[in-house]
């Protein structure tokens, strides 16, 4: 019978923080003795409602209210518990934030903040959604433009702030807007890119990373990224920001040519966008992930497939060399990955048929999901991907998987999986339980803002799960991809080695991991896959 285990709470009135504080506090609190679940978050319902563990949910949690700093933990005794809690108090009234060594100056107001800094032009907002228009009115004000980091605005005000900025020539990124590159200078979760002469406006965040990185990687650089904010391109808000952004890069004079990267919008929304790319003096590659190919082609739009293809018809683009060089020189180091495939397979057992793909970017689980289903017809997802099918549970996989592990229903009170591996360690296990997974596919981001080492992190609840397998009998191939660039905090080249010396095969983007895992599982060679894309009229993968 397991022993009991105790639960310590704390309410604190009234007091607000920001959200990626609450989450890096909340990552330490789940590596201290004894500490088996905690969540640190504002106890708004939602919130409340998205708490997975029913033991941290007791009376006293469910009578917070929305403007309340919850902070509850579960430990194996009480000493742990109230040390776990007492570590966060210390943690969160520090002068220093966690996790980063150097003092920061605190502001109370946006007054403050300006007397401080009276040439600053943009202002980060990380605000509770219900107090985001009256701070963002501020801001337009004073003639700020704005980056919104903040979800749960209404679509009502996000529509009234972005009409407003137009009218003033401002510019809105967001709300729920979290990776950005203005002028060199990375905010959010961003990466440390050359600049040059590709811009970049996505409604995607970890989609502007990979692209970004990759461009940096082909030796050529970004101008600026612009994030649009999830909301942007759905059709009530009609892609206000993402419209402006392409007007701004076609202005800009440094910048030669323009990606756009996104879900698909809104059909109200994709016919405004390639008005203005059919317009566009400069060339525009667009990448709607899963979108039509025929209205980008239409408009005079440079199609892309994926990211990686975005990335280097990009370059191709600004640079005049053929793409098919720049393809075969960035993957110059990949051999022949269906003999690796053919070598790795020949020790799975017969049950073993599945790919598994546990990402911590929703753009990649979704990039990867489409794959799979051009690639074998099957797979289940808790993304948005035509021809998918949806997880009734998105804690378990059935058949081939891909769960962005970052959506709410892991993340609510908890670190995301970019700020802590840890969250992907309980599904890891999960998935080398379970007799029919063939191959695991991850991602890896870095960068400003995520985790010091993820790959580090990350290689220890690798070798716990490959144990657990090979404890049953089974081998647990790997497969993964890394974000990012080497002159990033982590080190691109670095956590890609740590990786390795685990054991993982490490491909050089999300589309290649990808291809290789579902070679790993299905025995389909590179040549099929291959002749799959050009019958779809798509780009190779190589």
């Amino acid at each position: 019978m397991p022993e009991p285990m105790a639960t310590k709470v704390l309410i604190k009135p009234n007091s607000y923080y920001d959200s990626l504080v609450l989450m890096r506090i909340s990552t330490l609190m789940m590596q201290l003795p004894g500490v088996t679940d905690a969540a640190m978050l504002m106890a708004t319902e939602q919130n409340k409602r998205s708490v997975g563990n029913p033991d941290l949910l007791s009376d006293e949690v469910q009578a917070a209210g929305p403007d309340d700093l919850l902070i509850v933990v579960l430990a194996q005794t009480e000493q742990q518990a109230q040390a776990a809690l007492d570590f966060a108090v210390d943690t969160l009234t520090a002068d220093r934030s966690p996790g980063i060594g150097r003092p920061i100056t605190a502001v109370h107001t946006l007054d403050s903040a300006l007397r401080g800094r009276p040439d600053a032009n943009l202002v980060i907002l990380s605000v509770p959604g219900r107090y985001v228009r009256r701070e963002a009115l501020k801001a337009l004000d004073a003639g700020l433009n704005l980056l919104i980091f903040s979800d749960n605005v209404p679509l009502t005000q996000e529509i009234e702030l972005k009409q407003m900025a137009q009218e003033r020539g401002l510019l809105v990124m967001g709300p729920d807007c979290g990776t950005a590159i203005i002028a060199g200078a990375a905010l959010g979760f961003a990466n440390a890119v050359r600049r040059g002469g590709i811009g970049l406006v996505g409604a995607s965040g970890t989609g502007l990373q990979e692209v970004s990185c990759l461009i940096h990687r082909l030796e050529q650089g970004v101008s600026h990224a612009i994030g649009t904010g999830t909301h942007d391109v759905d059709a009530e808000v009609g892609g206000i920001t993402m419209l402006e952004g392409i007007r701004r890069l076609e202005g800009d004079p440094g910048t030669r040519v323009i990606i756009i990267v996104s879900k698909p919008p809104a059909p109200s929304v994709i016919r405004h966008v390639m008005q203005v790319v059919e317009t566009c003096q400069k060339p525009v590659v667009v990448n709607f992930l899963d979108g039509d190919p025929e209205v980008v082609a239409a408009a005079g739009g440079i199609v892309a497939y994926t990211l990686e293809d975005a990335a280097i018809k990009a370059v191709a683009a600004s640079t005049g060399e053929e793409e098919s060089a720049i393809r075969e020189r960035f993957l110059s180091e990949v051999k022949d990955t269906s003999l690796l495939a053919r070598k790795v397979r020949a020790d799975l057992s017969e049950a073993q048929r599945y790919v598994r793909g546990l990402f911590s970017g929703g753009t990649f689980a979704n990039e990867a999901a489409m794959l799979l289903r051009d690639w074998i017809g099957s797979v289940y997802t808790n993304g948005r991907v035509k021809g998918t099918s949806p997880l009734s549970d998105p804690r378990k996989s059935v058949g081939h998987t891909c769960v962005d592990l970052g959506d709410d229903v892991f993340t609510v009170g908890r670190p995301h999986p970019m700020l802590e591996p840890i969250v992907r360690r309980e599904r890891l296990l999960a998935e080398a339980a379970d007799p029919e997974t063939a191959v695991i596919l991850l991602d890896v981001v870095i960068g400003y803002s995520a985790h010091p080492d993820p790959a580090g992190e990350l290689v220890r609840y690798i070798m716990e799960a490959r144990e657990s397998a090979e404890a049953k009998g089974r081998t647990l191939p790997l497969v993964a991809s890394v974000c990012g660039v080497d002159g990033d905090p982590q080190s691109r080249a670095t956590q890609a080695q740590v990786l390795e010396e685990a054991g993982v095969l490490v491909m050089p983007t999300n589309a290649q991991a990808t291809a290789l895992a579902v070679r790993i599982a299905t025995g389909v060679t590179a040549g099929a896959l291959n002749r799959k894309e050009q019958a779809d009229g798509h780009r190779r993968v190589a």
